[in-house]
């Protein structure tokens, strides 16, 4: 009688979508989060600016790591030798919603605008950002277009409220 063997399932792919919207959501939040905890000491020259941008970047890759390394954990099963990379860099929507931000910050570091007040236009972006989710994912499971809004509307506000108490707690 012969053994066959099946070779070690990898982890769990994620679909896209779940990953794009997660990413999406988490590094709005993050940055948002960020900016106000950066700014909330008042420094605003071009420097600090540079500095926040790197710090946030820095951050967001902290977190996606964070998160992979807590997805390759979690889904515990025999995993092949670069199942953790590939783990890893399905974390890159993360990333990628924070460099709007990234850039505004550096932007104002190198001078393209003012550094005073560029955390307001980055927390309009990251709400525009998240609205923005919440509107295509409504429009994608074929919701009315006032109801799409509307859910765009309230994602939008939950991340205000996430944002807030971030900057209360911190």
């Amino acid at each position: 009688m012969a053994q066959t063997t099946a070779a070690a399932p990898g982890p769990r792919q994620h679909d896209t979508r779940e990953a794009v919207l997660f990413g999406g959501v988490y590094g709005s939040v993050l940055a948002c989060s960020m900016v106000a905890a950066l700014s909330q000491y008042g420094h605003t020259s071009r420097a600090s600016r540079r500095y926040d941008a790197l710090w946030l970047l820095v951050t967001a890759l902290a977190s996606a790591l964070a998160h992979g390394y807590a997805h390759y954990i979690a889904e515990r099963e025999p995993h092949r030798r670069w199942d953790v990379l590939r783990t890893l860099v399905d974390e890159w929507p993360l990333v990628t919603a924070v460099l709007p931000t990234v850039l505004l910050l550096a932007g104002a570091g190198w001078g393209w605008w003012p550094p005073k007040g560029v955390e307001y236009a980055a927390f309009v972006l990251n709400i525009v950002l998240l609205f923005t989710l919440g509107l295509a994912t409504a429009l994608r499971s074929h919701r009315s277009s006032p109801v799409a809004v509307l859910t765009g509307l309230v994602d939008a506000l939950l991340g205000v409220i996430v944002v807030v108490a971030n900057a209360i707690i911190k």
